[in-house]
């Protein structure tokens, strides 16, 4: 079957409301149902990943009322229930890799596995600093599925060598099952939603610098409206830049500092754009992006913003193909 695509577009033009943010989804849901009371989650993701999270938490006897496509109702005595199954988080590593760090400190065993593709990822980055907090871990070649032996876990001061908001959210929710203060420190500060959020519900936890350290804490229902996804504002901020008199607006979009190196970049690369509506959420910046079109010029990008950006190099990349001069991603 052949299908033809006919550039007839001059121009874009308008707003546009972006999917919600697929990381403030998971934490959410995850974090609500470690919280006693009632949680409101609304404009849940609707991407297959928060919804594995979804469904690892009601086979952990969590209660979560789907009122709509995108509006969650968590209602949390914050205690698990041995599942009556193998858990399965489908394609997401969020999910795997953020509620084994949960399951290693419960008082019962469980397995947690995904799909094809999430039994290639590596998960000794989380089986390794979570053995020295006393987990019991039981992987194929550091792979997929987990036998999770749940132990009364301790604190560590961990130094990990990667940069990793995965590796990091999984160690602080261990820490909220362990005895001391549980510390966490990073070459490169990576996305940081899941400490922000944790301090927003009252967690007992400090963040300086690179690390950040957490203790047993008890947290507060949620209320949140999850923002749009910056990540997935990046496709239409490149089309913007690249079609000529362009002219679009992005709404509610979330600017984590730890995620907005993309603006950074396009704002090296001589983009035309502006924050508009900055404002705050549940502790997060929000705000709405304007995208003109721009004569776009190359540039180096490297060093600590590789982490605040890992997402959208895809989308950097094709910018560079449309830009003055040579563009270098170290």
């Amino acid at each position: 079957m052949q299908k033809t695509v006919k550039n007839n577009i001059k121009k874009l033009q308008g707003e546009i409301n972006i999917p919600s943010d697929k990381s403030m989804s998971h934490r959410a849901a995850i974090f609500a149902s470690l919280a006693k009371g009632i949680s409101h989650i609304k404009n849940f993701s609707q991407g297959k990943d928060p919804h594995s999270t979804i469904q690892v938490l009601k086979n952990l006897g969590v209660n979560i009322d789907i009122k709509s496509d995108n509006e969650i109702f968590i209602n949390s005595n914050t205690k698990f229930t041995c599942p009556p199954q193998i858990l399965n988080a489908g394609n997401s590593g969020t999910t795997i890799r953020l509620m084994t760090g949960i399951l290693a400190g419960q008082e019962f065993n469980s397995i947690i596995t995904g799909d094809e593709s999430l039994s290639t990822r590596p998960m000794k980055r989380i089986i390794e600093p979570l053995t020295l907090m006393g987990a019991k871990i039981n992987s194929i070649d550091g792979k997929c599925p987990l036998k999770i032996y749940g132990q009364k876990l301790h604190a560590i001061d961990y130094q990990s060598k990667i940069a990793s908001a995965q590796v990091k959210s999984c160690i602080l929710l261990a820490g909220l099952f362990s005895d001391g203060i549980t510390k966490f420190t990073e070459p490169y500060p990576s996305r940081n939603h899941s400490e922000i959020l944790l301090k927003h519900m009252g967690a007992d936890i400090c963040i300086e610098g690179n690390s950040v350290s957490i203790s047993k804490s008890k947290l507060s229902p949620l209320d949140i409206e999850i923002f749009g996804d910056i990540s997935s504002a990046a496709f239409f901020i490149g089309a913007a830049l690249i079609v000529n008199n362009s002219h679009i607006i992005l709404k509610n979009i979330g600017l984590n500092p730890t995620r907005t190196g993309i603006l950074e970049v396009i704002e090296k690369m001589g983009a035309d754009y502006k924050i508009l509506n900055k404002r705050e959420i549940c502790s997060e910046i929000i705000g709405d992006i304007e995208i003109k079109y721009s004569e776009l010029k190359g540039c180096t990008i490297e060093g600590e913003i590789i982490p605040r950006l890992i997402d959208e190099i895809p989308i950097i990349a094709l910018l560079a193909t449309q830009a003055c001069g040579k563009t270098v991603i170290k």
